[in-house]
């Protein structure tokens, strides 16, 4: 959490002002009021999702888009963290610590509830247990907990720690949230603070965020990570360097005009769509505050990488299955333009550029009703080209808001029919048919789902665009184990 270099008591007080997002992408934040400091990973409850930050309180989102204050957390202190085990969820937080009041004699503490929604009659923490301390001499600051409940063995780990020696590792009972008997620390990594544990294909990663803090656009925070097959160690970057000795492949970094990410958290959406949480120190676009940012989790050769929000703009979009590109089934409009043949060139023959087709040239001869699409070899021509717009005001998801996909130059929109299958209507109205879900893959292509299918009275989570052929696309169960559901989307 409070990094190594300007730790004054002011910096300090300043950065505890700070109680909510984004990453690099099409608009500067997540909607609403996204300020917070330290987030804890994401954790889902009765249909919202919550994080938890320095000072007590949080955020919440009914649509993973628009975020706002509301959560409790008792204790105060710094960098909490939060895991939901069986039916309840169990909190963990730094008392002091970090450099706050000048010294690093810090504790890791940990509390239970059955909810995270202060309104429900079941919301009420347990007493805050001890779980780790330092004394403030030791090569150890007792802050910043991240909590791992390990999905192969079932067993609760926290680590935790900051420049102010080593990061730490101890284990926790599941059934109690108290420190394991016997348990004693394991020395980690060095060089980085604000970790995050987290299990994937037989590794554990471990993240930490390096650089400086609470120095607002002058903050130098990004984030690092090793692996081991062991929980416990040792942890090496790509280079097999240990994290013991300083090392850490970087993860994610400033960009996009916001610095200082920091305070990983990893959210799984679905099979292949994964999340990234942190803040960012200080978004320009923002008055400098501090923001919590949600981006694409990739993964390049095992190892974890942030991606891009999509940005607004000129696409072409390409199926991963064969490279065909998705285009309005009109009737193919040839360019009265002489053929150059590659025989017989007359070398003194002044080269000129050659226009491309326009939508004026062809646009007449479309029908002006609703127009089926379907796939194609990509020509760069205006029946190919498609603008995604974001429509804030229709909510959203976690990392963006949902998007109209149209024919560039026009109004006309992808949309579902009633029978459920994609056509363009002449133009958006906005209805939840019209509006797309555009989540890039773990493994960079993208997934493309309507908001809702028509008659549904519910949001679609299931139903994406699909490739099934050469032809006709449709709309199919998400299945990341085939390229039928994947997409590229291409600037042209």
């Amino acid at each position: 959490m409070f990094a190594i270099l300007n730790r004054t008591h002011k910096f300090i007080q300043s950065a505890l002002l700070f109680t909510g997002l984004s990453a690099t992408c099409m608009v500067s934040a997540q909607s609403g009021a996204p300020w917070i400091h330290d987030p804890s990973t994401l954790a889902f409850c009765d249909g919202k999702w919550y994080t938890f930050g320095t000072g007590g309180g949080g955020l919440v989102t009914d649509d993973g888009w628009n975020w706002h204050s509301g959560p409790v957390r008792p204790g105060g202190g710094a960098a909490p963290d939060v895991v939901r085990i069986g039916n309840r969820y169990l909190v963990a937080f730094s008392g002091t610590g970090g450099g706050l009041g000048g010294g690093h004699n810090g504790r890791i503490l940990t509390m239970w509830n059955r909810t995270l929604d202060p309104q429900s009659d079941l919301f009420r923490y347990s007493e805050a247990q001890e779980v780790a301390s330092s004394d403030g001499d030791e090569d150890n600051d007792a802050i910043d907990p991240g909590l791992l409940l390990d999905p192969v063995t079932g067993r609760l780990w926290v680590s935790y720690g900051t420049y102010f020696g080593h990061i730490r590792l101890v284990e926790l009972d599941p059934e109690t949230g108290g420190r394991k008997d016997g348990n004693k620390a394991v020395d980690v990594a060095i060089d980085c603070e604000a970790t995050d544990l987290i299990w994937r294909d037989g590794w554990y990663y471990l993240l930490g965020t390096h650089g400086t803090c609470c120095d607002g656009v002058n903050s130098t925070y990004n984030i690092v990570v090793g692996r081991s097959r062991n929980v416990e160690g040792p942890y090496l970057d790509n280079v097999d360097r240990p994290m013991l000795q300083g090392g850490g492949k970087m993860v994610i970094h400033a960009g996009d005009r916001k610095t200082g990410p920091g305070h990983f958290g990893r959210t799984v959406i679905d099979e292949g769509v994964e999340i990234m949480s942190c803040h960012y120190e200080a978004d320009y676009d923002q008055s400098g505050r501090s923001v919590l940012g949600i981006c694409p989790l990739l993964w390049r050769k095992d190892w974890p990488e942030a991606g891009e929000r999509l940005r607004e703009g000129s696409y072409y979009i390409e199926s991963e299955r064969h490279g065909y590109a998705l285009e309005l089934s009109v009737d193919f409009q040839r360019q009265q333009v002489a053929r150059q043949r590659h025989w017989g060139i007359d070398p003194n023959e002044k080269i000129a550029p050659l226009p491309e087709q326009t939508l004026s040239e062809v646009q007449e001869s479309w029908p002006k009703g609703d127009i089926p699409v379907r796939l194609g070899d990509y020509m760069f021509r205006p029946h190919q080209k498609w603008v995604i717009t974001a429509v804030p005001e229709a909510g959203g998801y976690l990392s963006n808001p949902y998007f109209k996909i149209c024919i560039e130059g026009t109004d006309r929109a992808l949309s579902v029919t009633a029978d459920c299958e994609l056509t363009t209507v002449a133009g958006f109205t906005g209805a939840p048919e019209q509006l797309w879900r555009i989540e890039q893959c773990t493994d960079g292509t993208f997934r493309i789902m309507p908001k809702r299918l028509p008659g549904s009275p519910t949001d679609n989570t299931t139903y994406v665009l699909y490739a099934p052929a050469d032809s006709t696309p449709i709309l199919a169960r998400w299945d990341f184990s085939t390229d039928n559901s994947k997409w590229q989307l291409k600037k042209d």
